[in-house]
């Protein structure tokens, strides 16, 4: 497990209010002739910055509430309610700690082996925790350990803050969200951002952006009197997934977030796969790493980011490679071995299934076929999408795999299989399907890899498909040409719809089966439209 797993476990921890309150029956030691000491209840504003074995992530801005109840001052209980991390509830976290007051310096400390009983909380084990700290003059210094005796990390958590006047403003608002015209990067947004503060989004239009212009786009933004906001206003932002999270702070250390999302990007890409840009993507265990993606389109490497931490070191599911026979660049997409693996809710596949896409990459831990978000908005100016027609190369890996179902919960255990039924195949789909209203910011209205009516070849919402699939071509280029089929089924212009290309190197990759080592080429992929 990497070393920065808890970096979002206690930035989540430290974002719910924490407070100490008096224990009458517990005195550490000492007696009820306890020296009283000053009072050091109030909220503390500051930094925190937290660090996995000595490695410390960035700093947060943070609020801390130190609660005095009864009337000792010199017994406290350091507390978080309703701790949560990824999403999955944790439990409530209790450390008894004394104050002592020394020279005017009050000092607090304490330990406890915490220990949760939600299903989640259970997974993590017992986390022998101390707490160590002081405040003087109305400045704290605080420190928290926990050890994670499972993984073999030592996490702390440091928090430098000054005590509030208790008059501090709340309001955490995005005021104006705009993009300065007179900025050369900003030439791509074709329409005046609009926000919707009740729901916390922010929606604007680009035109003919390609992915590169996507990361240099600089808004200016105005917020509530006192407050900040990150990432601040007038610095370069990448907006080349889709869409940006925007958190507010107010003077007072509450927040609010804002998603900054894209709509009306709509171009479908004919590609040559000559250009390629950076990509990089934040797991949710570890750090960022980057790699390249053609440009326009999505792929599987960030599941390889996301397992890199858990499995070591991967190569990419989908990269550029120069190919003598097209006298070009290639996208060569190829299934791995991931070594399978079950850590905490994590289920790593023994074999992970290279795939290039039309679409999004929304990270989901616990279902990773519903990561994938197929399908790009699609121009319906263009006319009627009929074809869709390129050039493939395909090599099959030597030791194929399979699991038995339920497959999320199964491939971790893959079994090889022998049998000339057991040779991997290559998968090149296409898919038109319908959609209400386009969500850019968590793509939910995107059908994806799961299976029956979230899949988006075999969903009811699908108005047309086609694909192509095969095993090994000895070495050789060939041509493919994908018909959609309408069926019963009429294209309506004035009907929204997503576009999807998938390639997979493993085409039941879905079902985490698969060769290792097994690759498919493609090159100069182009869309045929009838108007």
């Amino acid at each position: 497990m990497n070393k920065r797993l808890f970096y979002y476990l206690f930035a989540v921890l430290c974002t719910v209010t924490l407070f100490t309150s008096c224990s009458d029956d517990d005195d550490n030691g000492k007696g009820d002739d306890q020296t009283e000491v000053a009072d050091i209840s109030g909220n503390y504003k500051g930094n925190l910055v937290v660090s996995i074995n000595e490695h410390p992530a960035d700093p947060i801005s943070q609020v801390i509430s130190i609660t005095k109840s009864g009337n000792q001052t010199s017994q406290v209980v350091l507390s978080l309610k309703n701790f949560s991390f990824g999403g999955q509830l944790v439990g409530d976290i209790e450390v008894p700690c004394m104050v002592e007051e020394r020279e005017g310096i009050q000092s607090f400390s304490g330990q406890k082996n915490l220990t949760f009983t939600t299903p989640f909380g259970q997974l993590l084990g017992t986390l022998p925790t101390s707490v160590n700290g002081t405040v003087k003059d109305g400045k704290i210094s605080m420190k928290i350990g926990v050890t994670v005796t499972a993984l073999e990390q030592v996490v702390d958590v440091d928090f430098d803050g000054n005590k509030m006047t208790g008059n501090e403003s709340s309001e955490a608002k995005i005021l104006s969200f705009t993009f300065d015209t007179s900025v050369e990067a900003n030439a791509v947004v074709s329409s005046v951002p609009v926000i919707n503060d009740e729901n916390g989004t922010i929606a604007f239009e680009v035109e003919n952006a390609s992915n590169d212009d996507l990361k240099k786009l600089v808004p200016t933004i105005e917020v509530s009197a006192k407050a900040t906001v990150n990432p601040a206003s007038k610095t370069e932002v990448d907006f080349s997934s889709g869409s940006v999270v925007f958190t507010v702070v107010a003077e007072d250390g509450s927040s609010k977030k804002y998603t900054a999302s894209i709509s009306g990007n709509t171009s479908i890409v004919n590609n040559d796969f000559e250009t390629w840009v950076p990509e990089s993507h934040k797991p949710t265990v570890g750090s960022a790493l980057t790699y390249d993606i053609p440009e326009g389109w999505r792929t599987s490497n960030p599941g390889i980011v996301e397992m890199k931490s858990m499995v070591g070191e991967k190569p990419w599911s989908v990269l550029k490679v120069t190919d003598s026979e097209r006298n070009s660049s290639v996208a060569q997409i190829q299934t791995i071995d991931s070594d399978g693996k079950s850590i905490l809710m994590f289920k790593i596949p023994k074999v992970t299934a290279g795939s290039l896409f039309l679409g999004n990459w929304k990270t989901n831990a616990t279902n990773t076929l519903n990561s994938t978000k197929f399908g790009v908005e699609y121009d319906n100016s263009l006319g009627k999408p009929v074809a869709v027609k390129g050039w493939y190369k395909y090599e099959s890996g030597k030791d194929y795999y399979t699991c038995e179902a339920p497959y999320m919960t199964n491939c971790p255990n893959a079994t090889k299989v022998e049998g000339q039924e057991y040779v991997d195949e290559y998968s090149i789909k296409v898919s038109l399907y319908t959609t209400e209203e386009f969500d850019n910011t968590t793509y939910v209205d995107c059908l994806t890899g799961e299976e029956g009516e979230k899949n988006f070849y075999a969903s009811s919402r699908v108005v047309a498909k086609g694909g192509v699939e095969g095993g090994s071509t000895d070495g050789q280029w060939k041509e493919f040409t994908i018909t959609l089929d309408y069926g019963d089924k009429e294209f309506d212009s004035n009907q929204k719809y997503r576009f999807a290309i998938v390639c997979s190197s493993s085409k039941d990759g879905d079902k985490f089966w698969g060769a290792p080592g097994s690759k498919l080429w493609v090159d100069d992929i182009e869309v045929i439209y009838k108007k």
